[in-house]
């Protein structure tokens, strides 16, 4: 039994019963070693299998005691840079059913576990080729995305649960994918229960539920050691029954104060002094266990011969190591040799243990003394594992140098060939070797191709040090830190490349370009960290000074858009720079960046007041971009953000529709928050205010799995500006204060859409004032030739005419105008005469609307045209003529009541009352009201005649979860079936 954990049981009850009725959950256990957590997953399996409490976790349902399947994977401590070795253990029972995945999910698998090689064998050289384009490589997104597919998969047979012990051990690869499945579970049944040790940078998993694991109270404590055999205390006699360690789990047995009798006896004096040493011992445990179940069963015996005090100020993880080392100290020496060589290969591997340790001396004799003392365990003659990893470290730690270099010398050389062996000869060496540091940089590439770029730094660093050459080495701790850049360590990037700087005099002068080219990557390197952590100026800096003439002008190009990037956020003066240095670039008509330099000058040179070449159709860009060689996806997103700038919102459109396709099809879901966010931008800006808020909320939720924390700062203030157009002043003001909080001294990516939402709240409000304030600051700014920061500036005019100081607009005015002139959009030369219709004279205000209402027919955007109606009938009103004011109020209150655009809706209600006209009832709200976002989504792509497995696919979600959404959806929109959702075709498309 386990004692003192009964809460814990209860909520791993509660998770199987939610399994056995179909819905998933999640659950993190935390806690110091020893303090239990490997005793409750093993728990959860015997309660799973035997259906144990199953229906104490769900009040008020009935539940089956439904067998569960069990999977079951334990992180690896040395494996940890060997990408998905954890996640193929654990999905490796259910590898047989990955043809029910789509084609990019299973090749994603597949690739991930080298069930397929598609890799490269070739050195990779930083100066001609990155890493990352060296080999195909994995996306590690979508290998989560292909989990939750599988995991799913899994469960169509009944419940399924997943347990991952020492999570901290885990490969990033791996942890990466489960805990992006783990957040998307939903409904599949499926129950994933982690066990990590708590601090700093152990497992972290934001957003899951944690359950820490406190110490036993001392009730449970005294409870759990009095239950434990006397036999565990040296000289006490005989006990029975087991403990077992790790584990607040104590066997049945003699009590804490009982000897065994014999035929020899035991007097009452000497029971007595016996009861006396076993109370004083069992009072030292409880002091210095700290209600610690492990401390609880080791440290009994460690203690019975120690003088009270003798290393009570040793912490307790070190004492327990202790203890264990003092119990193999112990054994012959063979049988500490093998314990050696299991501890040096630790995944347990009996066959390679045994060759590994027959090299050092030690046969497979030597394994019963260590078994019998309870050190190791042995699995249907396969496998060995420490009874905790407490007594590996204990190993590890207390043996000589030269013993632990001889371990692993002798297990790589019994793994024969692959990237293990490798790695234990790796770390056997003592000195340069040039064929060993080649093998390591063999393993970089296969790590990198993997989806592990973080085991692809630690490869090459290592390969660096094994380097017999200087430049060589140099070599290799560039690629380490492109690696590690890519696997977001920005820390151990930025040291890598700094290292690498220091010796750059080693790099080579090939064609006199090699060593100005790899100081440049170096710096790229440097300035990706810096951008990521918001600090622009510096990343500014760094991008500008490595984009130099000294390197080839591909190698600039590229430096210089995410310069462009960085510029973007600190003003037009480093906007002006960058173009500049772009615009003077010769870049080979082969090349993609070219169509793409071309445009981004024509787009953004006009925002800051300067002259530029025509702007060209996008197709005939993308067209030109693709004949060069370009990456669909990843080439064209800058095309794609550069159309929003001149106002090309149908064609943003078009283009970002057509990318989020491509990217879905191929599974280059890194990419989605970025080509979601633009396209939820040209769906609001054509006033679709549900398309967009469907596109950001999918876009936020794919960012936050992803880490981009400035795509989630921008997606979080779109949405404060969707709040915004409704009136919910609550949300608006969250999201808005979420995306305002950002890293870095510069603002936060999303602060210029986040104050245009609060200055439109405000204005929608009647606040006046506070509009005009925010909404001055942001378009006047460092951020004014932002998309949104240009496009809030009609909202200026009508908050500083409102407040009776239209020369606050003045300034922001005529840029604006500027602008809509190049622009050459019917939309934008609408709200430019709506302006001149509030800043103008009196006698020309009318010609002004009636033309801007002309030019809102020509591009429809409901919203603005309301507004500019809403503006014009309130014009008509004060000028008398009521009954023409009517219609434009009763046109505009028509438009923001099915936009739900609340506040504007109350204030042409208020209006139209004022002309005598009763304002009609408000609407009733359409089918799809109801709906939240995904549901919407998922409804649209139902009435497609999509399947729930291809809907499930294109939004990275489970079938069942797909599925489970349906069944939500159809009463609200009044059908039973699927088969329904025909006659709503028109409805639900929304168009």
């Amino acid at each position: 039994m386990l004692y003192g954990r009964a809460e814990e049981q209860a909520a791993i009850d509660r998770l199987l019963d939610e399994a056995r009725v179909g819905r998933s959950g999640v659950l993190v256990l935390r806690g110091e070693p020893g303090i239990g957590k490997s005793a409750l997953l093993d728990y959860a399996e015997r309660a799973a299998l035997t259906g144990a409490g199953a229906g104490a976790g769900v009040a008020a349902v009935a539940v089956e005691s439904v067998p569960f399947r069990v999977i079951r994977a334990t992180g690896v401590e040395y494996e940890a840079d060997l990408p998905f070795a954890g996640l193929s253990l654990l999905l490796a029972p259910g590898l047989d059913r990955l043809s029910a995945l789509t084609a990019p999910q299973r090749r994603s698998l597949e690739a991930a576990f080298g069930l397929v090689d598609d890799t490269a064998e070739a050195v990779v050289d930083p100066v001609t080729v990155s890493a990352e384009r060296a080999v195909r490589t994995v996306d590690r997104l979508l290998a989560g995305l292909a989990t939750l597919a599988l995991l799913s998969e899994l469960a169509t047979d009944g419940p399924l649960l997943c347990l991952i012990d020492d999570a901290q051990w885990l490969d990033r690869a791996s942890a990466e994918a489960l805990l992006l499945a783990a957040r998307r579970l939903r409904t599949e049944g499926v129950v994933l229960l982690f066990a990590a040790r708590d601090g700093e940078g152990s497992f972290p998993a934001t957003g899951l539920p944690e359950l820490p694991l406190a110490a036993l109270s001392p009730a449970a404590a005294s409870a759990l050691l009095a239950a434990l055999p006397s036999s565990l205390i040296p000289g006490a006699g005989t006990g029975t029954g087991e403990a077992r360690g790790g584990s607040n789990v104590a066997g049945g047995g003699a009590g804490s104060t009982s000897g065994a009798g014999g035929s020899g006896g035991v007097g009452e004096a000497g029971e007595s002094r016996e009861a006396v040493r076993i109370a004083a011992v069992h009072r030292r445990v409880l002091a210095e266990a700290h209600g610690n179940p492990l401390a609880l069963t080791e440290l009994p015996a460690a203690l019975a011969g120690e003088q009270p005090g003798a290393v009570g100020v040793v912490p307790l993880t070190s004492r327990l190591q202790l203890a264990f080392h003092g119990q193999v100290s112990r054994l012959p020496a063979a049988t500490q040799t093998l314990l050696l060589v299991a501890a040096a290969e630790e995944t347990g591997d009996l066959r390679t243990v045994l060759s590994a340790a027959a090299a050092l001396g030690a046969g497979p004799d030597s394994l019963p003394p260590a078994e019998q003392r309870g050190l190791i365990r042995l699995s249907a003659g396969e496998r060995l594992a420490f009874r905790h990893p407490l007594i590996r470290a204990a190993i590890l730690q207390r043996a000589p140098l030269m013993q632990r270099l001889a371990a692993h010398r002798a297990v790589g050389e019994a793994l024969g060939e692959g990237d293990r062996r490798t790695w234990h000869l790796a770390l056997a060496a003592t000195g340069p070797d040039a064929d060993l540091a080649d093998a390591l940089e063999r393993t970089a590439v296969r790590s990198g191709a993997r989806g592990g770029p973080s085991g692809a730094a630690s490869a090459y660093e290592r390969a660096a040090r094994l380097t017999p050459d200087r430049f060589g080495a140099t070599r290799r701790l560039v690629l380490a830190a492109e690696s590690a850049t890519d696997a977001g360590e920005l820390d151990r990037a930025t040291a890598l490349a700094e290292r690498a700087l220091a010796r750059a005099d080693d790099l080579p002068h090939l064609s006199g370009r090699g060593r100005p080219l790899a100081v440049a990557l170096l710096e790229h390197v440097r300035a990706t960290a810096q951008f990521w952590r918001g600090a622009y100026p510096a990343a500014y800096e760094l991008l500008m000074g490595a984009a130099t003439s000294e390197i080839e002008a591909p190698h600039a190009a590229r430096m210089l858009f995410q310069a462009f990037h960085a510029a973007w956020y600190l003003g037009e003066q480093q906007l002006g720079a960058v173009l500049d240095r772009l615009g003077a670039l010769e870049l080979p008509p082969e090349d993609p960046a070219g169509p793409v330099a071309h445009y981004l000058l024509a787009a953004a040179l006009p925002v800051i007041g300067r002259p530029a070449p025509d702007l060209p159709p996008v197709g005939e860009t993308v067209a030109a971009a693709r004949g060069a060689g370009a990456d669909a996806v990843r080439d064209l997103v800058q095309v794609c953000g550069a159309t929003l700038i001149l106002g090309r919102d149908a064609e943003t459109y078009r283009l970002a529709a057509d990318l989020v396709a491509e990217a879905r099809a191929e599974g280059a879901v890194g990419q989605l928050p970025t080509l979601l966010y633009f396209l939820a931008e040209a769906e609001l800006f054509h006033g679709r205010h549900r398309d967009a808020e469907v596109a950001a909320t999918e876009a936020l939720e794919l960012a936050i799995d992803t880490a981009q924390r400035q795509w989630v700062s921008q997606l979080q203030s779109l949405l404060s500006y969707l709040a915004a157009l409704t009136g919910a002043e609550g949300a608006c003001a969250e999201l808005a204060a979420a995306a305002l909080d950002g890293p870095g001294a510069a603002p936060a990516a999303g602060h210029p859409w986040a104050q245009w939402a609060l200055g439109l709240l405000d204005l929608g409000q009647g606040r006046a004032g506070l509009a005009a304030d925010r909404l001055e600051r942001l378009t006047s700014g460092q951020c004014r030739h932002h998309v949104s920061a240009t496009r809030a500036v009609p909202d200026l005019v009508e908050a500083a005419v409102r407040l009776g100081e239209p020369e606050r607009a003045t300034e922001s005015y005529e840029r604006f105008a500027r602008w809509a002139a190049v622009a050459g959009q019917p939309w934008a030369s609408a709200l430019l005469l709506r302006c001149q219709a509030l800043l103008g004279p009196q006698e020309l205000a009318e010609s002004a609307y009636r033309a801007a209402l002309d030019l809102h027919q020509r591009d429809h955007r409901p919203f603005e045209q309301a507004r500019t109606a809403l503006l014009f009938g309130e014009w008509l009103r004060r000028d008398r003529r009521r009954t023409e004011a009517r219609s434009q109020l009763a046109t505009a209150l028509e438009t923001f009541e099915q936009l739900g655009a609340a506040p504007w809706a109350d204030r042409a209600r208020t209006e139209l009352t004022a002309t005598g006209s009763a304002a009609p009832a408000g609407p009733v709200a359409g089918p799809l009201a109801a709906l939240t976002p995904q549901e919407l989504q998922i409804v649209r792509l139902a009435a497609q005649g999509l399947t729930n497995r291809d809907i499930a696919a294109q939004l990275f979600l489970s079938p069942r979860t797909v599925g489970h959404h349906l069944y939500k959806a159809y009463p609200k929109l009044g059908v039973a079936s699927r088969s329904e959702l025909g006659g709503l075709a028109g409805v639900v498309a929304g168009r």
